[in-house]
């Protein structure tokens, strides 16, 4: 069984995947990694996140960066979103994720394009939404407690600009896939949000 999760950042995706994961026992993939791993790289060698020779160096991050923290914070975020925009990146990451999906025994993989890219054959398609003024608010929380000096203003700002480049970009746009169940988290606690997208795949798989 493959399951995909889609949606913009800060709208609990994340969460909910490795929850669902958990759940279905499926082995897991945060695809958002990889592209902050390549932002990153760019970083290191103080390239251009803009450009496209820069950013597609960057794929050639060792494994280790990965498990670098510094990957969760607000900057790399931002520069993930920008490498994203390049072709010659996403085809890159592309294979290592379609690898992952079709592993025996299934998968579940989160991200931006998933349904609509890397699985278009999964079984269950979500995509997860919220405002953005409640994700900018969520993140602006997460950045606080994790002891980051950063003002809600701007914090929304990065969300709306990220919400902008991902859903514009020419190749593998930020869209729920046709087939796709909708999951609005805004008004949703955690629990009642987890509880809600084990529900809709449990209701999709008896469909089937």
């Amino acid at each position: 069984m493959i399951i995909a999760v889609d949606g913009p950042t800060a709208s609990g995706k994340g969460t909910l995947a490795k929850a669902l994961a958990a759940h279905f026992g499926l082995p897991f993939l945060d695809t958002g990694l990889l592209y902050r791993a390549v932002g990153r790289q760019v970083q290191l060698h103080q390239g251009n996140a803009d450009n496209p020779a820069d950013a597609l160096a960057g794929c050639g991050f060792p494994d280790s960066l990965l498990d670098d923290p510094i990957l969760r914070s607000e900057d790399i975020g931002g520069l993930a979103s920008r490498v994203s925009v390049h072709p010659m990146v996403r085809t890159a990451l592309n294979k290592r994720q379609v690898d992952f999906a079709n592993q025996p025994g299934g998968a579940l993989l989160d991200g931006r394009d998933i349904g609509t890219v890397i699985a278009p054959q999964a079984d269950v398609k979500l995509f997860i939404t919220a405002p953005a003024e409640i994700r900018a608010r969520r993140r602006h929380a997460e950045m606080h407690r994790h002891g980051m000096d950063v003002t809600f203003t701007d914090i929304f700002a990065d969300i709306q600009a990220r919400d902008v480049r991902d859903m514009a970009r020419a190749d593998a746009p930020l869209k729920p896939a046709e087939d796709a169940l909708l999951l609005d988290t805004g008004d949703l606690t955690i629990g009642d949000a987890v509880q809600a997208a084990i529900a809709l795949v449990e209701s999709r798989l008896c469909k089937s």
